[in-house]
């Protein structure tokens, strides 16, 4: 099942009405598949809806990231969201190309070799992405 029929079934499961509207908001970060700017995925649900708000475009983005529907963070001081790529492991981290931006799923969770560093310390919680070129676009660029 595509991530985009996931994340469609946990609405209906979590008794969230699924218009059109919100289809087109998965839709378009399913296709795209990268970390997106809220506010490209506002300008593109508007020039879809134009009767659609900001507010309602951003309270579906925050219902969503509650559902585990999307994944959301911050990027140049701009919040960034793309739909959950792992629905079977939601904690996870990600490599993201820095020219391309893609977004590649790592599997391995650093929290242990931090938690050993500080020994006594209570962690809430943390966030852990790598940065740089993909093996695509380092081929390509020559570096």
């Amino acid at each position: 099942m595509s991530q985009a029929r996931i994340a469609i079934e946990k609405m209906k499961q979590s008794g969230m009405r699924v218009t059109k509207q919100r289809r087109a908001l998965v839709a378009y970060l399913d296709k795209s598949g990268r970390f997106v700017p809220v506010t490209q995925l506002d300008r593109y649900m508007r020039s879809q809806y134009p009767g659609l708000s900001h507010d309602t475009i951003y309270r579906n983005v925050k219902a969503f990231e509650q559902l585990g529907i999307l994944e959301s963070d911050v990027e140049n001081e701009q919040a960034i969201v793309k739909l959950q790529c792992d629905f079977q492991h939601p904690h996870h981290h990600h490599f993201i190309c820095t020219n391309c931006h893609r977004v590649q799923e790592v599997k391995m969770c650093p929290l242990e070799y931090f938690e050993d560093q500080l020994p006594g310390a209570k962690i809430a919680s943390h966030n852990f992405e790598l940065y740089g070129l993909c093996a695509e676009c380092a081929q390509k660029l020559g570096r």
